[in-house]
């Protein structure tokens, strides 16, 4: 049986991700209604990170995002991306009127709000919120 290059390289492309992401990361998934409302009704940690690609503040809140997403505490926290410009229904629904927004959820509780927030203190603070 012979393999093809594409199917080889994506073998090997797919591997090394795997390897790369660590195996306690947040669970990263864009932003569903379902599938929030799922996780809120599991009892889940949430933390719904609120960003648009031209802001500046949301730029460095990603850093700290993905350092804290990858921390062994924060395995079992669902990291929720909602796009400011194009998910309007869900940002009426969760009452956020400016990008750079963090909500945190301990199931269906909001238990913290952050806007504009950069200091990487102050977002593992909230992140902290959901467990």
């Amino acid at each position: 049986m012979t393999v093809s290059r594409r199917g080889a390289l994506s073998g090997i492309v797919l591997s090394i991700l795997a390897i790369s992401l660590p195996a306690h990361a947040a669970d990263r998934k864009p932003y569903d209604a379902q599938t929030f409302h799922a996780a809120q009704e599991a009892g889940k940690p949430i933390v719904v990170h609120v960003t648009a690609p031209w802001c500046g503040t949301c730029k460095a809140q990603k850093p700290s995002v993905a350092q804290l997403a990858a921390r062994p505490e924060f395995k079992d926290v669902i990291l929720f991306d909602l796009d400011f410009d194009t998910q309007k229904e869900a940002l009426r629904a969760l009452n956020v009127r400016s990008q750079s927004t963090f909500v945190v959820f301990k199931g269906r509780a909001e238990t913290a709000r952050s806007v504009g927030e950069t200091r990487f203190e102050a977002i593992e603070s909230l992140m902290r919120k959901a467990l």
